[in-house]
């Protein structure tokens, strides 16, 4: 995965500073998709109410994966609308990703991520088709106030 561009999120009146001294770097964010246990993922239902659960999932080569039930909510809204927003559990270090969702069902791809899924959760979901999650946009911010308007950082996905 090529390395995404690093800017600062549009957010007047919030103090994010113009230059990117103290922009946090990309790794930063990998490491928290990386080692997460549980994150948040927002989908859009077809009348275009938001929804919003917690899942597990896996991040491996630029793109995190997860399971869920064909029949769940998420499933059926991801289907319709691969536009989705996944986030980290920690409000101090918040981390926000924006991309699209795709169903993976080639066992050659998910052979890794099944092994390493169930290493990391102790759960067996070899066989079943996984969600993909492709990032376009991804923003950082540290909840302090020494911190936020240097450390406010906006990654863009070419």
């Amino acid at each position: 995965m090529a390395q995404p561009s690093t800017g600062r999120p549009h957010m007047p009146g919030y103090g994010i500073s113009e230059d990117l001294e103290g922009a946090l770097p990309w790794s930063w964010a990998e490491d928290r998709l990386a080692s997460g246990r549980n994150y948040w993922i927002s989908t859009v239902r077809p009348d275009g109410r938001p929804h919003a659960m917690p899942v597990w999932a896996l991040w491996h080569q630029g793109v995190l994966y997860f399971s869920t039930s064909r029949t769940s909510t998420k499933a059926r809204n991801l289907l319709a609308n691969p536009n989705c927003t996944v986030t980290s559990e920690s409000g101090d270090e918040a981390l926000i990703v924006e991309g699209l969702a795709s169903v993976i069902a080639d066992p050659a791809v998910l052979q890794p991520i099944w092994d390493a899924y169930k290493a990391k959760y102790d759960w067996d979901v070899q066989g079943e088709p996984m969600f993909a999650v492709t990032p376009s946009v991804a923003f950082a911010f540290l909840e302090t106030a020494a911190a936020f308007g240097t450390a406010a950082t906006r990654w863009t996905f070419g």
